[in-house]
């Protein structure tokens, strides 16, 4: 599995071998096994991204993949991350987690990503579905109305009835979000 890396300022002559394994190993933080690793740079919007492959970390507990997706969507790089979902649709299990972040600006961008990934990757969103659904529950009523607004995004049927629960809910701010989540799933799905 290979996973691609922000990294600002790494320049397409960065060497070979050696050169790029040490590159590589300062960029990743973390040792690389072997001597000649295959980097990628490819500049999107000023910022390169690295492309390495998994399985070649050594210490899996130096490497956060979903902490690394939420700094970087704290870091205004939204764009970089949609490429990563649209690659690897493994990463939808991190949704839930980015949508309860302690940072507004993780929180906002994970809502961004749903919204972007449903018009540019229809086939795979509704693997977010479950990570969201136990949002429904938070004891936070601003979790629990992102949550309803992001399944509203995802379009899928079967997160209806859940969203029906929530018309009932304490919070009239949630209430509200619910029943337009609703109709804006029954809307889309009449729409196709």
């Amino acid at each position: 599995m290979l996973i691609g890396i922000p990294v600002q300022r790494l320049y397409n002559n960065c060497g070979h071998g050696s050169e790029r394994k040490v590159l590589a190993e300062e960029i990743l933080g973390m040792r690389c096994r072997r001597t000649s690793l295959r980097l990628h740079a490819c500049n999107c919007k000023g910022i390169f991204v690295v492309i390495y492959p998994l399985m070649e970390r050594t210490d899996p507990e130096m490497f956060d993949l979903k902490k690394m997706i939420a700094d970087y969507m704290e870091g205004g790089l939204l764009d970089n991350i949609v490429d990563m979902y649209k690659h690897d649709a493994g990463l939808y299990q991190y949704v839930g987690d980015l949508m309860t972040d302690e940072r507004m600006r993780v929180r906002i961008g994970a809502t961004a990503l749903m919204e972007i990934l449903g018009k540019e990757d229809p086939e795979n969103i509704s693997q977010a579905v479950p990570f969201i659904l136990p949002l429904l529950k938070d004891e936070n009523p601003v979790t629990r109305g992102d949550a309803a607004y992001t399944l509203g995004l995802i379009g899928n049927r079967e997160a209806i009835s859940f969203l029906h629960e929530l018309t009932n809910d304490e919070n009239a701010d949630v209430r509200a979000i619910a029943a337009e989540a609703i109709q804006e799933i029954n809307g889309n799905l009449q729409a196709r």
